[in-house]
């Protein structure tokens, strides 16, 4: 789940700041929840104006052919598979110069697991002639019961813990420190304060035995 929102969060970034940076898809979905199969090809100059269409093929574990699956074209988006019948939605691009070609697949079933294979089809529109560009990409989806915990988050929750216990113990040393520094300034405190009074009450027997008596 959580590298699901780290891809899509790639998308978003790639859509909002005009950049554009080609992230693998994820590659392993759960049974009943939604996924989102990732497809980014970026143009290499980005000056030139472009348009792009993208196509979206499927084909099942266990099968010898691909079936069109999904087809947009700014702005039109058409699921193309009875199977994928309401439960295909375009995540991509919001205009004809598309780079992000991603979908999102609701309520995934087991029989989903097999190869996608996301086309663009992009015309580069130059000074002196339209190029034609065709670029293929593929995803291997795997769907299981329950999601598998990936060992960089399991290092990390391990870390996050270490930090806590380290903090923890770091607080109580500061705190026994704390406790002791002011301990001891207060014992100076009261010596000092001792050590005064003292000094005033030898004073004042000084001046008692100075004073003669008619």
């Amino acid at each position: 789940m959580i590298s699901q929102l780290l891809v899509a969060l790639s998308l978003f970034v790639c859509q909002c700041h005009g950049g554009c940076a080609e992230v693998d898809s994820m590659t392993e979905a759960v049974a009943g929840e939604g996924f989102l199969l990732g497809c980014i090809s970026c143009k290499r100059r980005e000056e030139v104006s472009a348009s792009a269409t993208v196509d979206w093929h499927f084909k099942r574990l266990g099968e010898d052919e691909f079936s069109h699956i999904f087809h947009y074209d700014h702005p039109s988006a058409d699921i193309l598979h009875k199977d994928f019948s309401n439960r295909l939605e375009w995540q991509g691009t919001q205009n004809r110069d598309i780079q992000i070609g991603g979908i999102f697949i609701s309520n995934v079933a087991f029989n989903d697991t097999g190869t996608y294979r996301c086309t663009f089809h992009r015309t580069l529109f130059l000074p002196l002639y339209d190029e034609q560009v065709i670029v293929e990409k593929e995803v291997e989806l795997t769907v299981v019961a329950v999601a598998n915990r990936e060992l960089t988050a399991v290092i990390s929750e391990i870390m996050m813990y270490v930090l806590i216990v380290v903090l923890q113990l770091w607080l109580i040393v500061v705190l026994v420190y704390c406790y002791k520094k002011i301990s001891e300034e207060h014992e100076a405190r009261e010596a000092r304060k001792a050590l005064k009074a003292q000094a005033l009450l030898l004073q004042s027997k000084d001046n008692c035995d100075g004073v003669q008596l008619d």
